[in-house]
């Protein structure tokens, strides 16, 4: 019996069930000499092989018939998610993010926010003009990670901020942790507003039965998720997806069209739409088998002496197909076991001196995961010391005083001080250890002895701290008295 050759540009065969795949597909096998963008023509054999499969949206994707394949892959979006508006976006959950930021509120209007919140979203608060009120997570004593925002935290802000327009949250957290969305939801209609949800770490949530809901079928109103973070589509490729009961879907789509691109890749929006279908037809069972992947590897790092494995447990929820690595306990520093995985070919999402955050996905098998795991215990090994305790990053610590809206502080007069001249002055710049991307100084709050000696301490032992325009850390910009 002799079966199909598969397509190694379709190895899934999902070009049926994904519109935008098919014209990625049927431009490939067409004979076009485009008098269009890109001005590269894709001609790979003069320009080189990085630019071979750049096809726009625009002259590419949709020049061949069946037309508007981006309105049916944007239209069967919607309908796996169970939403009535739905784009793709080529510029990651950043965009989703400010876009939703501009479809709420007015500016100079309150909106409640997690404090975990990553850089994008203080942004977009920028764009906007809006004024967070800032609710916190709370603080697990034993592992020093941040655990759920309570529900009371964001019901006590919208009583005490009654104009507030809009509730936004994060989840999963950046480490998998995980809050009650379906009660936060009813908290937040209960007062008349949306409830916003940047679930850019859980594009897979609610498509196994193991896994917790996704943030629309919990009640939330919005979700910002990244399909390139956890399924198998290009870099940059995200989804928002919304309910419009409670949010006009004219002020989304005007809202996202003011922060997108005009020339969007037409390639990063096909391997969108294929992961879409991979997920539509195959997730369940393709979940199944990275859940299966991380507690294998969940269970043999619990045995190494030391060390914990951040898991599912009645004090915290956690993203079942999350893993997080915690070294405290060993005396291992993060950042040198972070150098031996990345001169063994396993660089991480994240590392620092306590946790290592691995990213195990659709695409790993058991080679991969085995292979990473005994290059994590042997580095862990290897730089064994005395157990200290756990000391919580700053990313999740820190307790911000705000002193002036953010957008008015962006966009006001400023000057470079020496960084002990900036304490108590306000912060004129957004400064970040990266990733997580957590804002822990954002423009318009109090510069800080206690922050300038935690970020300093940061800097210190190799964690990146970006987006300050002295990378130093000498000197800080603030506001101009």
């Amino acid at each position: 019996m002799t079966t199909e050759p598969r397509d190694p540009r379709d190895p899934h065969g999902l070009r049926d069930a994904a519109p935008l795949l098919d014209g990625w597909l049927a431009f490939g096998e067409s004979d076009v000499a485009s008098m269009g963008i890109p001005g590269h023509k894709n001609r790979a054999s003069e320009f080189g092989a990085v630019i071979r499969d750049d096809v726009p949206l625009y002259a590419g994707l949709d020049l061949l018939e069946p037309y508007d394949r981006l309105g049916e892959a944007e239209r069967r979006l919607a309908a796996l998610w169970g939403a009535d508006w739905a784009r793709i976006s080529v510029g990651g959950s950043t965009h989703g993010n400010q876009a939703l930021a501009l479809a709420v509120g007015r500016p100079g209007d309150e909106v409640v926010v997690s404090r975990t919140l990553h850089r994008s979203l203080l942004l977009g608060l920028v764009l906007a003009g809006l004024r967070p009120v800032w609710v916190r997570p709370n603080l697990d004593d034993v592992t020093g990670l941040p655990g759920g925002v309570p529900v009371e935290r964001v019901r006590t802000a919208l009583q005490r901020h009654p104009s507030a327009c809009a509730v936004f949250l994060v989840d999963p957290s950046y480490v998998g942790t995980l809050s009650d969305v379906a009660a936060h939801a009813e908290v937040a209609h209960a007062h008349g507003v949306p409830l916003l949800v940047d679930q850019a770490w859980g594009a897979y949530l609610g498509f196994h039965p193991a896994l917790p809901a996704h943030a629309l079928a919990a009640g939330a109103d919005a979700l910002v998720t990244s399909a390139h973070k956890t399924l198998p589509a290009y870099s940059q490729a995200a989804f928002v997806l919304a309910r419009t009961e409670r949010l006009d879907a004219g002020r989304l789509e005007r809202a996202f069209d003011a922060t997108h691109t005009t020339s969007p890749s037409g390639t990063v929006l096909a391997s969108a739409d294929a992961a879409r279908a991979l997920l539509a037809r195959d997730g369940e069972a393709l979940l199944g088998r990275l859940l299966e992947l991380v507690a294998q590897a969940r269970a043999r790092l619990g045995a190494v002496p030391g060390l914990t494995v951040l898991a599912p447990s009645p004090r915290l929820a956690v993203d079942p197909a999350k893993l997080v690595v915690l070294l405290a306990g060993t005396g291992a520093d993060g950042l040198a076991v972070e150098a031996e995985l990345d001169r063994a070919g396993h660089p991480v999402e994240l590392a620092d001196r306590d946790t290592i955050v691995p990213i195990l996905s659709l695409a790993d098998d058991p080679v991969t995961v085995d292979r990473f795991v005994d290059v994590l215990v042997g580095a862990v090994e290897r730089h064994r010391g005395a157990p200290r305790p756990v000391t919580p990053s700053i990313a999740w610590t820190v307790d911000p005083v705000s002193v002036r809206p953010p957008r008015e502080a962006f966009f006001a007069d400023r000057e470079r001080v020496p960084v002990a001249d900036a304490i108590g002055r306000v912060s004129a710049e957004l400064v970040a250890p990266y990733p997580p991307g957590i804002p822990v100084l954002a423009p318009g709050e109090q510069v800080t002895a206690a922050l300038v000696a935690a970020l300093r301490d940061v800097a210190a032992s190799g964690v990146r701290v970006r987006y300050a325009a002295d990378p130093t850390l000498h000197t800080l910009e603030v506001l101009r008295d």
